[in-house]
């Protein structure tokens, strides 16, 4: 026994002298390499042939070192640390609006309902030239901060829209951008929520939702956390606590910092334990959504439907600098109560690499079904209308559904949010709009292609592969046209979304699919099938 513990301690001393060893190693090797940087960085400001600006300079040296890392570890400076407080709280100074921005004009994609965008006359579509006396296309910066400013302040915008110029006075203020912006009861007393961010506020607006819908007879509940990009971590905790009971393991994190490695667990008494719930996700559903969507699939609380999520299962935490500056660092994985990581991506030198299904590890729900890591939340009910494919992807890239539903809806002056009816044509019209704008759907096939008859050229088999090359191309163009007859459901849904949000604002949108939506009327069947819904959490 004696000679056990002095293994015991032997070990402890040699691991904690190791240890040391390698982060004196570390620091000195830290210290070595920042000595030889600031000697480059003060020789190059003093001798390099042109004048160079330092701070751009350096700015290209930060960038570059974090370029290495995952995207969601970057350098914010004072204004970035504005816009990300602005973001949690849900409450800021600005108009109200989404928007796009290009060289030449700031476009809005979206408007809030009676924000100060909409109370000053803006439409969606409509293209801001000039902001005060800036012009857009001669304002090298972000001209999109332009546009805010103190409250009731105003400032004079020039705007071009299908009618001609327009010269509008936009007054700013308070905007409240709620994360519950829409909830209503449904037939077979279903209440359906949409939680569209986890800002400050998420939990108690989604508590409030769940009561009231429930004084009003809602038997079952669908919390949609389609196009939800996440946000505060512990708001989908305490999302999740309103069906969890209390003292449950929602996620917990994992990093090579001990300090770093925590549970989170519920706090609160629950709303309620036992009523059927769906929760809808999709591929814009990321981080805090996959918490709740997933803590609920693992605890086999609700059922998921729609597409798989996002899959992103990184963890960033704030470090200030200097100078009011701070490094959002990934500094942990998240994982789900069954012990997956939902994390899609690894980044290698920047680069990012897809997880193939076979790396794919299985895990186990409360009830013993199996689930999956590696790839975000895979629905337990898969609705192909939700899904994207690369087409839909580079369409929506371009801003060619949205720029097409601007022009129907100008072409369409008849259309309101009551008469409102999709043109069966519709998707042979817009495929006539893009091929007008020059669209031509590229696949990494195609790159190859590019590739292997710059390699044959080189090498003087162009014309052995020439002929194989053309047929190849041909059959591509083929499957090209296939693919726009497969998405004709997913485009029809984007595009009715568009058309519907320019009419009569999200709201319209909203309504539209509790009425229609195929992915809320799956929903709403599976809840009421009390058998079904048991089968599928494994409860039969």
């Amino acid at each position: 026994m004696e000679k056990l513990k002095l293994f015991g301690i032997t070990a402890v001393v040699a691991l904690s002298s190791y240890s040391f060893t390698t982060f004196k190693n570390d620091f000195f090797e830290i210290a070595k390499q920042i000595e030889i940087f600031t000697n480059l960085y003060k020789e190059v400001n003093m001798n390099y042939v042109d004048e160079v600006d330092p701070s751009v300079l350096m700015n290209s040296a930060i960038k570059s070192m974090l370029e290495n890392l995952d995207p969601y570890t970057v350098f914010w400076d004072e204004l970035k640390i504005q816009n990300a407080r602005i973001q949690n709280s849900g409450n800021y100074t600005g108009i109200g609006a989404d928007i796009i921005t290009t060289k030449e004009s700031i476009k809005i994609k979206n408007i809030l309902k009676e924000s100060p965008a909409d109370l000053s006359g803006l439409k969606i579509g409509d293209e801001i030239l000039r902001i005060g006396d800036i012009r857009v296309e001669d304002y090298n910066d972000d001209a999109g901060e332009l546009l805010k400013g103190a409250p009731d302040t105003e400032v004079e915008v020039e705007v071009k829209r299908q009618t001609g110029k327009k010269t509008i006075i936009l007054k700013r203020g308070i905007v409240k951008d709620k994360a519950v912006p829409f909830y209503k009861l449904l037939e077979d007393n279903t209440g359906y929520i949409v939680l569209s961010e986890f800002s400050r506020t998420a939990s108690s607006e989604t508590i409030e939702a769940v009561q009231n819908l429930k004084e009003q007879g809602a038997t079952q509940i669908i919390l949609d956390l389609r196009n939800n990009p996440g946000g505060l971590l512990s708001e989908a905790v305490n999302v999740s606590n309103i069906f969890i009971e209390k003292g449950t393991t929602i996620t917990f994190t994992k990093s090579a910092i001990e300090k770093y490695n925590q549970t989170y667990t519920t706090q609160n008494k629950a709303i309620d334990t036992e009523i059927p719930v769906a929760v809808l996700i999709n591929e814009k559903s990321a981080s805090a959504s996959e918490i709740v969507s997933g803590s609920l699939q693992d605890l086999d609380r609700g059922i998921v439907i729609g597409s798989r999520s996002f899959g992103k299962g990184l963890v960033q935490r704030p470090k200030k600098l200097n100078y009011g500056t701070q490094a959002k660092i990934t500094i942990s994985r998240y994982y789900t109560p069954s012990g997956r990581c939902i994390q899609a991506l690894d980044y290698q030198n920047g680069k990012s690499i897809r997880k193939e299904v076979r790396e794919f590890k299985e895990f186990k729900t409360r009830n013993g079904r199996s689930v999956f890591d590696g790839g975000g939340i895979t629905p337990d009910i898969e609705v192909d209308i939700e899904k994207e494919s690369q087409l839909v992807k580079a369409l929506l890239k371009e801003n060619l559904l949205f720029d097409f539903s601007l022009n129907y809806v100008n072409t369409h002056q008849e259309l309101s949010v009551d008469n409102f009816d999709l043109d069966i044509n519709i998707i042979n019209q817009f495929q006539k709009f893009i091929s007008e704008r020059g669209f031509k759907f590229e696949t990494e096939t195609d790159e190859k292609i590019r590739e292997l008859k710059t390699i044959a050229k080189a090498e003087g088999f162009q014309h052995t592969v020439d002929a194989s090359l053309k047929n190849l191309e041909k059959k591509l163009d083929e499957e090209r046209e296939k693919a726009f007859e497969a998405e004709k459901a997913t485009l029809e849904k984007l595009l009715t979304e568009l058309i519907l949000r320019k009419l009569g604002y999200d709201e319209a949108v909203y309504t539209y699919y509790t009425e229609k939506g195929e992915v809320i009327k799956q929903g709403i069947t599976i809840l009421k099938d009390e058998e079904k819904y048991k089968a599928i959490l494994g409860k039969a």
